[in-house]
């Protein structure tokens, strides 16, 4: 019963992938970044700002970390994914988040000098060679002539934002109750996400749009992060990880059956190779050297 807490999680974050896709035909891509946040905080207000207000003492010597946590987490992790969104598949979204776990490894060597091991090792590579087998669509020569398109590079910079995120959010182990850091991430997060939607020609939300800036703002951004904590109470950091696996293989169900984007051999073999080194990284724990 407490695996449900982590699978409904990846679940929400797999549908919020197809929901980055689709937004990319109906809203900016400043207005659903900016939107989400701020539904986000009015919707956690009621229950987080009072305990925030009591606590500001404590809060404001980490100030500083907060901005960059929210700047990383909250305006170039998502902020990227939907300007990635107009040239690149769910499919290719649902890849590139599955990622993150061995880019919060790698960065993790150099930022808190991490030991590397041999599944970081190996698992780095099976998912290198897994990523160029898919944005080449199964033929690597073409890469050194025609290159990674834009929206891959938005992408690959979503996911190491977001490792980053993990990273310094690990390092740093700000003292303070986790429903009030991520609060003031949001707000700084809003605020720094409120030039950009100003300055925005068209921030019109109409019935197309709605439900996508609901479900960004209240199931992805609230209830997914409430029931992660929970898993990870109930079972540890370790074991909750692991259902983050599952993300891009939900994502790919949900774009084909809703979507209905192509699966190709490539996505399968590609994704699949990278996944696997993923996976390598997380459970091979083995020294690279002694």
């Amino acid at each position: 019963m407490n695996a449900l807490f982590p699978l409904v999680a990846v679940l929400i974050w797999s549908i919020n992938a197809i929901v980055t896709k689709v937004s990319a035909g109906t809203i900016d891509p400043a207005a659903i970044s900016f939107y989400r946040w701020f539904l986000a905080l009015l919707v956690l207000s009621p229950f987080i700002l009072p305990s925030t207000l009591r606590n500001w003492r404590n809060i404001i010597p980490h100030a500083g970390q907060l901005f960059v946590l929210g700047l990383l987490g909250m305006v170039l992790y998502q902020s990227l994914a939907y300007y990635a969104a107009h040239s690149v598949s769910a499919l290719f979204i649902g890849v590139f988040n599955s990622l993150i776990p061995l880019l919060t490894v790698l960065i993790g060597i150099i930022v808190v000098r991490v030991a590397p091991t041999v599944g970081i090792i190996i698992g780095g590579l099976l998912s290198f060679f897994g990523l160029v087998w898919l944005l080449s669509a199964g033929d690597p020569v073409q890469l050194l002539t025609h290159g990674i398109g834009k929206g891959e590079w938005m992408m690959f910079g979503a996911s190491a934002s977001y490792a980053l995120y993990g990273v310094l959010t690990k390092r740093w182990s700000i003292n303070i109750p986790n429903w009030q850091s991520l609060y003031v991430q949001i707000l700084f997060g809003v605020v720094m996400l409120l030039p950009s939607f100003l300055m925005t020609k068209d921030v019109s939300l109409n019935m197309s749009n709605i439900p996508l800036v609901l479900f960004a703002g209240v199931p992805a951004s609230v209830i997914a992060p409430f029931l992660w904590i929970q898993g990870v109470i109930r079972l540890g950091a370790n074991k909750a990880s692991i259902f983050m696996n599952l993300a891009p293989v939900f994502t790919a169900v949900i774009a084909v059956i809703f979507l209905q984007e192509s699966l190709h051999s490539y996505h399968v073999i590609g994704g699949g190779v990278t996944l696997l080194g993923v996976i390598v990284a997380q459970r091979l724990r083995m020294p690279l050297r002694k």
